[in-house]
Parts: C-alpha cells; sequence; structure tokens
C-alpha cells in the first residue's frame, strides 16, 4: 500500500488505520439482517415472534437473512428450517437470503449434493441462498474451496459465498486473500459475508474487490466493527436483529451526510461491544432479552443448550434500549432513502 513519506526518515509512514481506502460519504448502504429465531419457554419456536420480526425487518428497508446463526442454523430441524422459509417468502415476496446449511462432523467430506439440495430449497422459496460453512467445505484446501462454489454456481443464478471465523463456529475458517479473490471469479457468487470480527482482512478484501469486481458485495459480518460501511463494506449482522429500525436510520443518515451517523453508530457499536463478547454465540440470548425489552417478542429464552448471558446483562440492556429511544427521536426527521 502506498503511505505518506515520514517527516525526516525518507520512509514510507503507515496508511491510515492500516487502508488506503477512501472513506465513502453518502453512499446508499445494502443492509441485510440476520433474524433471531425467538424461543418459548418450552424451547420450541414463536413463530408468530419470529414472523414479525421478519416483517418488522422487511418494513424498515433491511433485506430479512434467516436460518442463520442468529436463527440457530446449526440446531434446527429440517421442518423448523422449512417452515422459516416459507414464513419469509410469504411475508417479504422473495426480498430475503437464507444459509443453506449442510450438517457434517469433522473429517467428513464434503457433500456437495446437500449443498446443492439446500440452495435450491432457498430459491424454491423465493429467497437467495448463503453458503453457510461446514466442516466438510472449510476442509478444502483454497483452490478446491473455490472449485466447490464454481460447482454450487452450476445449480443456481446466484448465491452469497460466507466466511465465518472461529468464534462463531468450531469449524469456522477466514480464507486467505487470494482464495477468497476467486470468489470474484464465480458468476453466480454476488457477494460474501465476511465474519473474521477484525479489519484489516475485510479492508483488504474491499481493495480487490474494487480492483476486480466492484458490483460484488463484500458483507461485514463484524459485529465489532460496523462502521466498515464507510470504506464500501454492505452488511449481514446478527447485531442488526437487535434494532432493525435503529441500522436502517443510521444507513439513512450516511446517505444523507448527516453527522448525526456517528453517533447512532457509536450508540449501535456499544450495544455490539457488550453483547458479541465471548463467548460470542451468547450475544442470540442478549438479542432475546433486548427484543423482549422492546416488547417485540414474548419470551427471552434461547434454544435448548444455546450459550446463556447473566441475568445483570438485561439491566445494561435497558439502558442502551432507552437511549436507543431517544436517538430514534432525535432523528425521526430523516427518512430512509426509497
Amino acid at each position: 500500500m502506498a503511505g505518506a513519506t515520514a517527516a525526516g526518515g525518507g520512509g514510507a509512514a503507515p496508511a491510515p488505520f492500516g487502508t488506503d481506502l477512501p472513506v465513502r460519504p453518502r453512499r446508499p448502504i445494502i443492509g441485510m439482517s440476520a433474524i433471531l429465531l425467538p424461543v418459548t419457554p418450552a424451547g420450541t419456536p414463536d413463530w408468530d415472534g419470529f414472523e414479525a420480526h421478519v416483517v418488522r425487518t422487511h418494513e424498515a428497508g433491511l433485506t430479512p437473512a434467516v436460518n442463520m446463526d442468529t436463527g440457530y442454523a446449526q440446531v434446527i430441524d429440517e421442518a423448523t428450517r422449512a417452515r422459516a422459509l416459507a414464513i419469509a417468502g410469504e411475508r417479504t415476496g422473495g426480498a430475503f437470503v437464507a444459509g443453506a446449511f449442510v450438517a457434517d462432523g469433522p473429517g467428513d467430506r464434503l457433500d456437495l449434493e446437500a449443498y446443492v439440495a439446500a440452495m435450491t430449497q432457498v430459491r424454491d422459496a423465493g429467497g437467495t441462498p448463503v453458503v453457510f460453512p461446514s466442516h466438510g467445505l472449510n476442509a478444502l484446501d483454497g483452490p478446491a474451496w473455490v472449485q466447490a462454489h464454481q460447482a454450487l454456481g452450476a445449480h443456481v443464478d446466484r448465491f452469497i459465498g460466507f466466511e465465518l471465523g472461529p468464534a462463531f463456529v468450531p469449524y469456522g475458517r477466514i480464507h486467505d486473500l487470494a482464495d477468497w479473490a476467486g470468489l470474484l471469479d464465480v458468476e453466480a457468487c454476488i457477494g460474501a459475508k465476511h465474519s473474521s470480527l477484525r479489519r484489516q482482512p475485510e479492508w483488504d478484501r474491499l481493495a480487490v474487490r474494487d480492483e476486480r469486481r466492484p458490483d460484488f458485495r463484500v458483507l461485514t459480518g463484524n459485529d465489532l466493527a460496523i462502521d466498515m460501511v464507510m470504506w464500501g463494506s454492505d452488511y449481514l449482522l446478527g447485531l442488526s436483529t437487535f434494532a432493525p429500525d435503529a441500522f436502517a436510520r443510521r444507513d439513512a443518515l450516511w446517505a444523507a451526510g448527516d453527522a448525526r451517523f456517528v453517533e447512532l453508530n457509536d450508540l449501535l457499536q456499544h450495544l455490539g461491544e457488550l453483547t458479541f463478547r465471548s463467548p460470542t454465540p451468547g450475544y442470540r440470548h442478549d438479542a432475546a432479552m433486548f427484543l423482549a425489552l422492546r416488547g417485540w417478542i414474548d419470551h427471552d429464552g434461547v434454544w435448548p443448550g444455546a450459550p446463556t448471558r447473566p441475568a445483570s446483562d438485561r439491566e445494561l440492556l435497558a439502558g442502551i434500549a432507552e437511549r436507543l429511544e431517544a436517538a430514534m427521536a432525535d432523528t425521526a426527521d430523516v427518512a430512509a432513502p426509497s
């Protein structure tokens, strides 16, 4: 990367923030929000709460993403997965994305046929598949990983790739930049979610994208750096399920060139720092607590066996919810872009 010359040193100074990418003011942001699957006290899906949240997210102007990590993709059964797809398809008119998940175990080979079936199921429901990682897929070396995505693209006209770090799942893997760049040559792959929870790899991906395929969507999954949208990322976040209305408002402020973007972004990032602390999967319990505090779901439990947060989080979340309500009132004059 080019950098400014260091005064008196004759060498190159580090690039600001580790990247030469420009901040891109007034850029319309594409927002995709992973939908929490609420859970009843009996440990079953709260379908009324789920459907309402799909509708709420869609009406806010974000694209609902179902059957992702936020929707317990790794543990729900086929009937639950299919019902989530049916609800999303019916309530959004097909304007949704969904995880195409394949269950396997350590040492298993890639099950390409199972991936094709999962992606076809999403497509037939009207959505765009997101290739959820698996043991078999992430065990491939870089070229074979790209070839697998090329093979999947022969069966659907569009899909989204997905790098998920090990903080989220034990089989998570962030690929080398050169391997990731191979996705840009897969015509059916329209974008990729990047969940390393680190800025530098995402900045590097944005630079490659800008040079080689500007229409490719780099979808940040960095819930600890949601301002990556300033450098050209779009997003597919779990954090946005806490407040799709506030994320849509933040995006509108950025598109309008309104400095209040920074304050609202800071508040949402504060929420992310609290809820995406280790162990990271516990964020789903915080999401349920937050949605219940907002009166959007009736219960704040998690899927049986999922990590939980201490009850003391409720007080912290209530304080953030109160501040968020005030921030939304203070920015009510800004409408989401049409």
